[in-house]
């Protein structure tokens, strides 16, 4: 095996070992020895790689940044209306968050104990500017009420969202999360989408839960 690929699959072995123990028992629970073990390597190959803890906590939440933009992108180009878009990227978020530890400990860790540095955005900024785009335009495509709160809907619907995953995290199992989500839809939609566009939306998420659920 060439010398790049074996440090690039040694690399993405302790990005994924180190997800899993952030997940699972937290930032400041978990050290670098514990990391070495879950994910058999060496002291030496983990520190080729990473200087600190921190650096893996903050290559993890690149990654998961990296994962809500390429569903973002994905969504524009399918020519979908705005707020389906953000429907779906939500689901696809949750999906994520059920298949990947990468993506499940990116949010854990932006919930505390890591500083995001920049150029890293931290995700609530990004989570919260997208979906004030797709909400404003879906008020321009006659799918909100004119009279819609952006900002107030964008923060409700983002402490929801991470809300919803904080509470799970102790009281029901990750595999929750898209039946969770779909109340949030449930309630937004029946609150803010105008009735004659209501009943396509309200049939669009129980559509995505299933999907989610059945990955």
């Amino acid at each position: 095996m060439p010398r790049q690929l074996r440090a690039e699959q040694t690399r993405s072995t302790i990005i994924t070992a180190a997800a899993d123990l952030f997940d699972r028992h937290g930032y400041e629970s978990t050290s670098l020895s514990d990391i070495v073990e879950h994910a058999q390597v060496t002291k030496g190959a983990l520190y080729f790689h990473f200087a600190a803890k921190e650096d893996l906590a903050h290559a993890i939440m690149e990654l998961q940044s990296r994962f809500s933009r390429r569903l973002a992108s994905d969504a524009d180009g399918r020519g979908y209306s705005s707020l389906e878009a953000l429907m779906r990227i939500t689901f696809g978020i949750a999906r994520m968050s059920v298949e990947d530890p990468v993506p499940r400990a990116g949010l854990r860790l932006a919930t505390g104990g890591v500083e995001v540095r920049p150029p890293l955005r931290h995700p609530f900024t990004e989570w919260l500017e997208l979906s004030s785009r797709k909400l404003l335009g879906a008020v321009k495509e006659s799918d909100l009420h004119p009279d819609t709160d952006i900002d107030a809907v964008a923060h409700s619907l983002v402490c929801f969202f991470v809300g919803t995953r904080v509470v799970s995290r102790s009281l029901e199992p990750m595999t929750r999360q898209p039946r969770r989500l779909a109340e949030m839809w449930h309630l937004m939609i029946r609150g803010m989408v105008p009735v004659p566009r209501r009943a396509r939306y309200l049939t669009l998420v129980t559509q995505l839960e299933r999907e989610t659920r059945m990955v």
